[in-house]
């Protein structure tokens, strides 16, 4: 069910009204469970036995775990919860992928016989409520989180349908405390909370989910031919041309994300749940670090915290295992956008990205510290570059051809000046650049005035409403009729 189809507004109006007259607190929290799970089924059909199965699995191990007093016990749980959830994850998401590895090798030794495919379907959201259950997992292991009380509230935080099928990825220790009456008392009190919708979250909530369309359907979906023309075979393009469409992409994926993150917050917002922010300007980010912190935060922190820290935390003073962590981590979030070697590339060039300006950062206090960085001109510079160099591994998010790719990298980089072929370009997918443009100045007038979704929400009801209606009819300007999926749904 995508968020931009008339099923979902109908979906969402009906668990709304559901929600309004069954006032019974616990009644409440079923209807959101039944409708998570509808919502699932819808999209995904038969798959959704391997999220019950995932929700399941970590419910009852999580509590083994926790009143298990035996180390070794205490271990041998949390990997059974690992390999029960990464292997699921992996058949689906990888087992072609490594079965065309295996065949090519084989090609290569003259090997007659070829490994069939199985030719899967990739269950929608698998990478999110995978790393949603291995995190309540892991953090009842160390101690940090006491287990969920019943099946049913941890069923909701496995399948809350908001964020389900693209994040952000939740925590339970951010989630689970929301269901219940009191949030700083959450271990001693057992009262569901009544869900009660506010004036304030549903103006809020509302004025989120207009942005998250506008981003998608008005923004992203509108700039994705420029890109799809440029990138459909850039074999012989103009550097500026690649330039252009790498930056096209990035304004498109970006809109096509955080546009579903605000839709995601904005619907829970309403029904009275805070989603952590998935984005925060990222193309102002100064450095490749900065940017990680701003771009898909709950992926890069969960990596951050579950992967990266325990892997280097006995090593934390060697600059190389540092160094080696980062490519590490990185290389698993390249693989975790999905099975191709693209995704791997991307990986691997944020993870040298952020890697050597991490080991600057730590063997050259002196250009750490540098005046010069603090200046605004610094700052322009740094963005700049963090930008040219991020967009840049884009491409390798963009294109699955390695030939293509290549092509493009080189061109990208080794720039020929040329300017024929992109001036024809443009002329031809002129609406597509201005919303570009038009995008970037909003991007920037919300960089320097603040949150503009909160200004907005805070206006009168007239000037409000005159902002959903502008909003709605820019959309169904250049609305085709057809609803587009996220990029994200194939993660």
């Amino acid at each position: 069910m995508i968020f931009t189809s008339i099923d979902f507004i109908v979906f969402f109006v009906f668990v709304l009204a559901a929600v309004a007259i069954i006032k019974h607190r616990k009644f409440q929290h079923l209807i959101l469970i039944g409708g998570s799970y509808y919502f699932f089924y819808f999209s995904s059909n038969y798959l959704i036995v391997l999220l019950i199965f995932s929700t399941i699995l970590d419910f009852y191990l999580a509590k083994i775990i926790y009143n298990t007093e035996n180390v070794f016990r205490k271990k041998l749980l949390l990997i059974i919860s690992l390999g029960g959830n990464l292997g699921l994850l992996g058949f689906f998401k990888y087992s072609d992928f490594t079965i065309l590895q295996f065949n090519l090798l084989g090609n290569y030794f003259d090997l007659a016989t070829a490994i069939p495919y199985y030719e899967l379907v990739l269950p929608l959201g698998i990478s999110f409520y995978t790393f949603q259950t291995i995190s309540y997992t892991i953090d009842v292991y160390r101690g940090s989180l006491k287990p969920s009380k019943t099946f049913s509230e941890f069923a909701l935080f496995v399948a809350f349908f908001p964020q389900l099928i693209a994040g952000p990825i939740l925590r339970a220790k951010e989630f689970l405390p929301q269901l219940r009456e009191k949030i700083q008392d959450y271990e001693s009190k057992k009262n569901l909370r009544q869900i009660i919708f506010h004036n304030s979250n549903v103006k809020l909530g509302i004025t989120l989910m207009a942005f998250g369309f506008i981003k998608k359907m008005f923004f992203a979906d509108n700039i994705a031919p420029l890109v799809d023309d440029i990138f459909f075979n850039p074999i012989g393009a103009e550097s500026f041309t690649v330039i252009l469409g790498a930056f096209a992409f990035a304004v498109q994926v970006y809109g096509d994300f955080s546009g579903y993150t605000d839709i995601a917050i904005g619907a829970a917002l309403i029904l009275g749940f805070k989603i952590p922010p998935n984005f925060n300007k990222p193309y102002f980010a100064k450095s490749p670090a900065a940017f990680w912190n701003r771009w898909h935060i709950s992926l890069s922190s969960w990596v951050r915290d579950y992967l990266y820290l325990p892997l280097i935390f006995k090593k934390r003073k060697s600059t190389l295992s540092i160094f080696l962590g980062l490519m590490l981590a990185f290389f698993l979030i390249g693989l975790w956008h999905g099975a191709d070697w693209n995704f791997i590339i991307f990986g691997i060039i944020q993870g040298f990205y952020v890697g050597i300006y991490t080991v600057i950062r730590k063997e050259v206090p002196f250009l750490r510290n540098h005046f010069f960085f603090k200046t605004k001109l610094g700052t322009i510079i740094s963005i700049a570059i963090t930008q040219y160099l991020t967009f840049f591994s884009f491409l390798a998010f963009r294109i699955h051809d390695m030939d293509h790719l290549f092509y493009s990298m080189q061109k990208y980089l080794l720039i020929d000046f040329q300017t024929v072929e992109t001036i024809a370009v443009i002329q031809s997918h002129k609406i597509s650049i201005i919303l570009m443009i038009s995008f970037m100045v909003i991007h920037f007038i919300s960089f320097k005035k603040g949150n503009l979704i909160e200004k907005f929400s805070n206006l009168n009801y007239f000037y409000w409403v005159l902002f959903l209606v502008t909003g709605i009819l820019l959309i169904l300007l250049l609305y085709d009729g057809n609803p587009t999926d996220f990029i994200y749904f194939k993660f």
